[in-house]
Order: structure tokens, then C-alpha cells, then sequence
């Protein structure tokens, strides 16, 4: 702990510090007042709205059908001091002060939660017309791109691509959607689960074009690498994210592979009294032997509670282990999508019903224990499955794959 932290009957309030305003930081200042924490709390956020939640972006907001998606939560209320529109710049761990665009912020405890941020494309800066979608500034460009019935590329066949794609078609324009692999959800999903995926685009009336890198965009048309030109009255790019750490460098906490911060099963850092949590951290999975990185929105809500337990809790008796199921769900061209679990290392596939039908579900076993699940359009697969993975019972693989039977029943 700080000096200020330790020192007994000192008069300044111990001090938590959260760096990002999105679900990750707002879930953990609200969860260290649930706990109890009486002292100060700070949330610093580089956007200057009010803190909202990003998945009605791609809907509701995009769509016009919403104006926010700000959490309905009291800041003053819960004695949380805002500062928005100012970005963090910097961590000198020795001083315990985070640097920001408008000065040094000293903390007792600092709570890393700046997300991600997404990938660009290349040479596509500066054009007109290209868009991102991850911000609520973002989502606001875009509604009158979708009012306007533009023709839009979109690149990139991943799940903001295909939720993109959703809206657009929902407000009658016309779309393309490129992708540089040979499916939607390469890398994410195995081959024979994405197959049926793509029926779906051609249903929706969107055009999908695979195995098509992007040569270059102008002002109104992305051109192919195989020399088709598509016009385009605007680009959307949906090519992946990373965590947002760049501002990390030189403060020699510990980063992963993929530039996020290396948590502990704590989520705890690598420096003393910083903790890291949502789409820029890993943690370490007892559950499935690996360390996780999950870019979704539930990480972002559960993980919080842990950090703050870990914060107000007294000694590492007390300190609580992060090792959730993760969670995530998409609605795209008229279908609920569901997954839970990790299914990297699993050794056998059940599926449950027929992908060409509206509803199904794909269930990832290892040694006979479900520890992943893929459901279309059938909810009750996926809560039963989640519980299922938590449990760790094991399964009938006979019963897992006959779509009649609740799943709960198929405990061996």
C-alpha cells in the first residue's frame, strides 16, 4: 500500500481512482460503494458525455429510435466525483499519481479500465466518409449516413460487421460487407459453426463478399484487391480492437501479447495498488487453463465487483479470485445470438438441432464436460448450458444433442 494508505490516522480520505467511463470504471465505482467504501472515489473519462453504455450504439442509437444510452445512475448520489472530457496520459507508479491532460491525479488505489479501442484501417485515415463505430460520437455521424439510404461498405465480417450490417438494412440501405477471410467470425468461431452464418447475410438482402482485402478507399468507393470497385457513400470499419494501454508506456506495468495489461487472478497488476479490469485486461482461467483477454460487454460488468471486493476487503484472506464463464450475445439480421464458455480446447462438438432452421445451438465439450455454447435464437440452451459450464457436471454427449430435451437433463 501507499504511504498515505498506511499511515494510521492520517486526516486525508483514502483515495480510489478510476481511469476510463465506460461500463468497466462506472460498475466499479458503483460496486465500491455497495461494498461499503467510504472514502473518495474519482472516475476520469476521455469523452465529455456522460457515461453511457455502448451496445445500444449499434441499435437503438444508431437507428435514432434512442438519443442516449447514459447509465441511470446518480454520480453525486453515490459521492462519486466525474471528470469527463479529460484523458489520461501517463502512470508514474513511484509518486502514485495518474498523469491527465489536465494534470496529475494522486491515488491511493487506481483502477485501470480504459477498454479498448478499434482497429483502423490502413491508408483509410482522413478520407471522407469512413467510419468507426465505437463511440457515441461515432454512432451520431452515422445516423444521418443511415437516414440518407447510402450505399455502405463495411469491412469486415466480425459481430459489430454483422450488427452494423443489421441496422443498415433495417433503415433500407443498401450493403456490402467485405471480408478478407474465406468466412464471418474467422478465428472467432470454427468453420463448420460460421457456415450457416453466411445464408444469413444473402436473408437480409446484404451482399457479402469473402476472400477480399481492401486496395484502397477514395471518396466514394473501396477498391478491392482483385480491381472490383464498390461505390460507397460511406465505409464503416469493423476489423477488430485492442486494448487501449498505449498511455501505459514507460510506467512498467506489465503487458500481454496484445498490448493489455497483465492482471493476476486478483486482477491485480504487476504494480503495487493498481488494479486492471474489462476489454484492456487479462486474467488467468483456472476454469480453462489459460490466460483470457474477453472483449465483451458482461466481462466489463463482473469483473468490477471483484476489484471492488478486493479493494475494500482486508487482508489476501479476504481477496476474491475472478473466473467467470464468459458471456456475449449479438442480434443480427433478425437472430439472437448467444455464447458462453471457451471453446478453444475442447474435444468434441455436439450440435443440438439444424443450423438451417431458425433455432439451434452448438454445445463444445471436453472430457465429457460442457465447457462452451453456441445458441441461435434458444435462450434457455444457453442458460441452462452456462450453468452447466459453472458446474462442471458431467454430460451425456446422446442427450446434449437431441434438441427436445432441456439440456439440464443431459447430466450423465
Amino acid at each position: 500500500m501507499s504511504e498515505q494508505t498506511q499511515e494510521p490516522g492520517g486526516a486525508a480520505p483514502r483515495r480510489v481512482v478510476v481511469a476510463g467511463a465506460g461500463m468497466a470504471g462506472v460498475q466499479t465505482a458503483a460496486a465500491l460503494r455497495e461494498r461499503g467504501f467510504a472514502g473518495e472515489v474519482t472516475l476520469i473519462g476521455a469523452e465529455p458525455h456522460q457515461p453511457y453504455d455502448r451496445p445500444p450504439l449499434s441499435k437503438a442509437v444508431l437507428l435514432g429510435t434512442a438519443e442516449s444510452s447514459a447509465f441511470d445512475l446518480d454520480f453525486e448520489e453515490l459521492g462519486v466525483e466525474l471528470r469527463l472530457g479529460c484523458e489520461v496520459t501517463g502512470l508514474r507508479p513511484g509518486d502514485h499519481e495518474l498523469d491527465t491532460e489536465a494534470g496529475p491525479v494522486p491515488y491511493d488505489v487506481l483502477v485501470i479500465a480504459t477498454g479498448a479501442e478499434p482497429l483502423r484501417l490502413p491508408g483509410a485515415d482522413g478520407v471522407p466518409g469512413v467510419h468507426l463505430l465505437r463511440t457515441l460520437d461515432d454512432a451520431e455521424r452515422l445516423r444521418p449516413v443511415l437516414a440518407a439510404r447510402h450505399d455502405i461498405v463495411v469491412v469486415g465480417a466480425g459481430w459489430i460487421g454483422a450488427e452494423f450490417a443489421t441496422a443498415a438494412r433495417e433503415a433500407d440501405c443498401r450493403v456490402t460487407v467485405v471480408e478478407a477471410e474465406e468466412r464471418p467470425l474467422a478465428g472467432v468461431l470454427p468453420a463448420e459453426v460460421a457456415a450457416p452464418m453466411i445464408a444469413w447475410y444473402a436473408e437480409a438482402g446484404v451482399t457479402l463478399r469473402t476472400h477480399a482485402r481492401v486496395a484502397r478507399v477514395e471518396p466514394g468507393a473501396v477498391l478491392l484487391d482483385d480491381g472490383t470497385r464498390l461505390p460507397a457513400g460511406a465505409v464503416v470499419v469493423g476489423i477488430g480492437a485492442r486494448p487501449a494501454t498505449a498511455w501505459l508506456a514507460g510506467s512498467g506495468i506489465a503487458l500481454g501479447t496484445h498490448g493489455e495489461v497483465v492482471a493476476d487472478a486478483h486482477l491485480a497488476t504487476s504494480l503495487p495498488d493498481v488494479y486492471a479490469v474489462g476489454d484492456c485486461a487479462s486474467f488467468p482461467s483456472a476454469r480453462y487453463g489459460e490466460r483470457l483477454l474477453v472483449h465483451h460487454w458482461d466481462n466489463a460488468l463482473q469483473g468490477p465487483r471483484t476489484v471492488a471486493a478486493n479493494i475494500v476487503g482486508e487482508g489476501r484472506e479476504a481477496r476474491e479470485v475472478y473466473d467467470p464463464v464468459p458471456y456475449f450475445w449479438s442480434e443480427q439480421f433478425g437472430r439472437f445470438v448467444q455464447y458462453a464458455g471457451h471453446h478453444a480446447d475442447a474435444d468434441r462438438t455436439v450440435w443440438r438441432g439444424d443450423p438451417a432452421d431458425p433455432a439451434w445451438s452448438v454445445c463444445w465439450l471436453r472430457g465429457g464436460r460442457l465447457v462452451a455454447l453456441l445458441a441461435v435464437g434458444r435462450p434457455r440452451d444457453l442458460a441452462q448450458g452456462r450453468r452447466l459450464i459453472e458446474s462442471g457436471a458431467a454430460l451425456d454427449p446422446e442427450r446434449v444433442a437431441d434438441p427436445a430435451r432441456p439440456l439440464k437433463s443431459a447430466t450423465a
